[in-house]
């Protein structure tokens, strides 16, 4: 039985007011293991309802699947934890019935965490995914592993899981004099060295890793910074570590080793249309449409090739986010809307018969 569980919870709305949505999952406080989640559209309604809505959602999969647990509720939204701690006054009359439902669903003794946005970055996607998925004509909602009843047909990108499931741990290289400079750094680069800060990250990353537990392979982009990490991890875990191009980082051509500042000066044109398609590459490099596939065949290959098992995978900023899009389901444009941290941990999970969950996102050690 789950003790302790975590609610992330997040709503937004594309104009405040405007086409809204939320996002909601429970974690197992010790294990981190996603147990439910949902992401849905609500119509039109501002940033503050969206995000009491989100709460809702959070506190009925709650009711549903550990009603016995301890819980804590961790936000980015500063005024609906202060105000369900009791700290701060309900004003606007449009959040008073959001709250007062709230409030009496969420059990007694349960925590009110705010937490920095970075740190919501699950609860968001869902939300995000939502939307998205409305407005390319898909259902707008979004749900997660259950346990307890199969998700509707008209979920996205779910289906009854059946079969063992693969675990792909997914962990961003530590910093680099790249990274530090904030320029362009992909396969085209110098493919610089970690630092010592860089070092010490991935230092961290494997003790965290040693302490969860359940890494039964290594493998790792062939760039040296990912083989570093790579290597400190393999060195504290006990494990070899493997090398598969296809997680490699995108290709960014003449604009590696630059900023974007600089590449906006001298290739303003042509960084237009590279944001506005992700068919477009980078002058000599490689669109994010190839990446997508390429990222995609490797998962294909670190499926067949490590079934059942779970694998640690040493990447990149981009090939991490492909990923993440793939098991949303999501449209291309989500890639802007993720931040990964050096050296953070992302981990999806999937099942032999196709459906995958996101499981946690930029967890920082």
């Amino acid at each position: 039985m789950t003790s302790r569980v975590i609610i992330e919870a997040d709503g937004g709305s594309r104009g405040n007011p405007g086409p809204a949505s939320y996002g909601a999952l429970i974690r197992d406080a010790d294990t981190g293991i996603v147990i439910a989640e949902r992401g849905e559209t609500i119509g039109v309604a501002t940033n503050n309802v969206a995000e009491y809505n989100g709460l809702i959602a959070g506190l009925e999969l709650f009711g549903a699947h550990t009603p016995d647990a301890q819980l804590e509720v961790r936000m980015d939204s500063k005024l609906v934890i202060e105000q369900m701690a009791g700290r701060w006054k309900i004003k606007h009359p449009s959040m008073r019935p959001l709250a007062e439902r709230a409030r009496q669903m969420a059990p007694a003794g349960t925590v009110w965490t705010w937490v920095p946005r970075e740190q919501n970055a699950a609860a968001d996607a869902l939300a995000n995914a939502a939307l998205d998925s409305a407005r390319d004509g898909g259902s707008g909602l979004i749900t997660g592993p259950d346990p307890v009843a199969a998700p509707t047909p008209a979920a996205t990108g779910w289906g009854a899981a059946t079969g063992a499931a693969t675990t792909l741990v997914l962990l961003r290289h530590g910093v680099t004099p790249a990274t530090e400079r904030k320029v362009f750094s992909g396969s085209g680069s110098s493919d610089p060295a970690l630092t010592e800060a860089g070092m010490e990250q991935a230092r961290r990353a494997a003790h965290w890793l040693q302490a969860h537990g359940g890494i039964e392979a290594i493998v790792a982009s062939p760039m040296r910074r990912t083989r570093q990490t790579a290597a400190i991890v393999g060195e504290t875990l006990g494990l070899p570590v493997e090398i598969e191009d296809g997680v490699v980082e995108t290709n960014f051509g003449d604009w590696d080793g630059h900023t974007f500042a600089e590449i906006q000066e001298r290739w303003g044109e042509e960084l237009t249309a590279w944001l506005a398609s992700s068919a477009v590459a980078p002058p000599g490099g490689e669109a994010f449409d190839v990446v997508y596939e390429r990222v995609a065949a490797a998962r294909d290959r670190l499926l067949q090739t490590h079934a059942g098992r779970t694998v640690l995978v040493v990447s990149h900023v981009t090939p991490i986010k492909m990923l993440v899009r793939r098991v949303l389901d999501a449209p291309m444009d989500v890639i802007h809307k993720m931040e990964l941290s050096p050296a953070s941990i992302t981990t999806i999970q999937w099942w032999s018969d196709g459906p995958g969950s996101l499981r946690n996102f930029n967890v920082v050690p």
